[in-house]
């Protein structure tokens, strides 16, 4: 827990930009009856019945200290999956850092060896390369500054049914451009001498 706090505390950095990293299963559902439209003095309707079309995954990077955020749909949410996001960020969002600072829950999806199951040995190495992993705790995901962003993300953007993956990563790309366009960071207050106050039960207890 100190890591991510102490992580939290240092300055912008172009070279060593801190990423949050996090995932969420979106489910795809379809209307089996017409909804019916708004109307003065009400609301739009929707029947209670409905038809579950599948599951999709979203990853989403999250760069708390310049604001900004991309967001990936997938089918799955596999190691290939998580391997492929990872080469997304190197190569297309952070090409020009010295190293990658990435926070990330302790999954087990979210290993070094995922990227040798996704890629060939040399491109495996590249990617660690440009890599510094920093997990959360056990119980800890709260840590993870991405999770503050997927909370907006449900209730500004994902808080209907959504019947495709078409319909899905439209939304989802609009409310990315304007979030990024406003540049919308977080602000974050925990601190590691907060931690040890707070949450002070968590760490071991000495005798003297």
């Amino acid at each position: 827990m100190e890591d991510i706090l102490e992580l939290y505390q240092r300055p912008y950095d172009v070279l060593h930009p801190l990423v949050c990293m996090d995932e969420m299963s979106k489910p795809l559902i379809d209307e089996t009856r017409v909804p019916r439209p708004v109307s003065i003095g009400q609301p739009e309707k929707f029947d209670y019945e409905y038809e579950r079309k599948g599951v999709n995954n979203v990853f989403m990077v999250f760069e708390p200290l310049k604001g900004e955020r991309h967001v990936r749909v997938t089918d799955r949410r596999t190691k290939i999956d998580w391997a492929h996001c990872v080469k997304y960020i190197v190569d297309f969002h952070y090409s020009e850092a010295a190293k990658i600072l990435l926070v990330m829950d302790n999954l087990n999806t979210h290993k070094p060896s995922s990227l040798y199951d996704a890629f060939s040995p040399q491109e495996a190495r590249r990617l660690l390369d440009k890599l510094e992993f920093h997990y959360t705790p056990k119980h800890g995901s709260w840590l993870n500054r991405t999770e503050i962003e997927f909370s907006v993300l449900k209730r500004q953007c994902l808080d209907c049914r959504v019947p495709d993956s078409a319909t899905l990563k439209q939304k989802i790309a609009q409310w990315e451009q304007h979030r990024n366009e406003k540049i919308v960071k977080t602000d974050w207050q925990f601190k590691t001498e907060d931690a040890r106050i707070k949450l002070a039960r968590l760490y071991p207890s000495f005798k003297n």
